[in-house]
């Protein structure tokens, strides 16, 4: 019974930590840490994302995200890319602006 008592803890206390998208849309939690302040979620303009050959390339430079403080470019992969439910493109960057750790895109037919 404690077992199952502490994982709905950690359940509600995971989605309490969630932050939403500007459109209203919440980030999964594994993804987001903070809020929409200070959170390592944010939309990112879509001229930084090239689609490429299975997946995207992600070209961000210091106001694209808040936590870059220099060039990056990152390649991430299709199969591991989530849906963007508002048609943009959002990143995730955690535990510091090197890292990325979850990258949401609209479908590709969009």
């Amino acid at each position: 019974m404690r077992g199952v008592l502490a994982f709905v803890f950690l359940l509600f206390a995971s989605s309490a930590l969630a932050h939403d998208a500007p459109s209203g849309w919440s980030y999964d939690p594994y993804c987001c840490n903070g809020d929409s302040e200070t959170g390592d979620c944010e939309m990112i303009p879509s001229r930084t994302v090239t689609i490429v050959p299975g997946g995207y390339r992600v070209t961000l430079n210091p106001g694209d995200h808040r936590y870059i403080t220099h060039a990056h470019i990152f390649t991430l992969p299709q199969g591991k890319t989530m849906r963007s439910p508002d048609g943009a493109y959002h990143l995730c960057l955690f535990p510091d602006e090197n890292t990325p750790r979850c990258f949401y895109a609209p479908d590709m037919s969009e």
